[in-house]
């Protein structure tokens, strides 16, 4: 009995490494996707075809909120991976609903700035320096809106289901995702916007 227990143990901990190491792999090829869109933006830069750079469109106080919201919500995230080595689940639904509350707010902030910019004739049909600028920064949107979907189910089973095995795997992962993009969105502030206001 010990023995088959023990493969079992086995199997589940063979399971965990190989789920991971899948998810890295996923995380390195956005890795590559992202460094593409970032190519690009960099070489279509200047190429606004006698519209507007980003000198003039970006306004970097509004992005250093949205960049302070991103990073709350990543300090959040990790608050809720020290509740779930505690096994507290009370306190890890209120660290993700907390994260998921930040990164709603990012997410508002940068439609509401999408929506700035086409409103004032400066949509992706422009230049080509907004063509990349929009699907740079609106592939990093999406995938938000992924990352707080995933949250929100992973919450709604957390309260139905018990803190098995299972679970931590899936907010392991979850936390992986969203430190990514935090970091993704670090880059997109400091190169997109710091640089482009210049």
């Amino acid at each position: 009995m010990a023995a088959i227990e023990s493969t079992n143990q086995l199997s589940d901990a063979q399971a965990d490494d190989r789920s991971l190491f899948g998810f890295w792999l996923y995380l390195m090829t956005d890795c590559i996707l992202f460094a593409t869109l970032f190519a690009t933006f960099v070489v279509m830069r200047n190429n606004t075809a006698g519209g507007p750079a980003g000198s003039t469109l970006f306004d970097l106080p509004y992005v250093l909120t949205e960049t302070l919201l991103l990073l709350a919500s990543s300090f959040t995230a990790g608050l809720s991976m020290i509740a779930l080595q505690r096994q507290r689940k009370r306190h890890i639904l209120g660290w993700l609903a907390v994260t998921f509350a930040l990164g709603a707010a990012f997410l508002v902030m940068e439609l509401l700035e999408f929506h700035h910019l086409a409103t004032d004739g400066n949509s992706w049909r422009r230049s080509g320096f907004l063509s990349a600028y929009f699907t740079l920064v609106g592939t990093h949107g999406l995938h938000i809106t992924v990352g707080l979907l995933w949250m929100g189910v992973l919450a709604w089973k957390l309260r139905t289901q018990a803190l098995g095995q299972n679970m931590v795997r899936r907010l392991t992962m979850l936390n992986m995702f969203w430190h990514f993009l935090d970091i993704v969105w670090i880059f997109i502030f400091s190169i997109v916007y710091m640089i482009g206001a210049l």
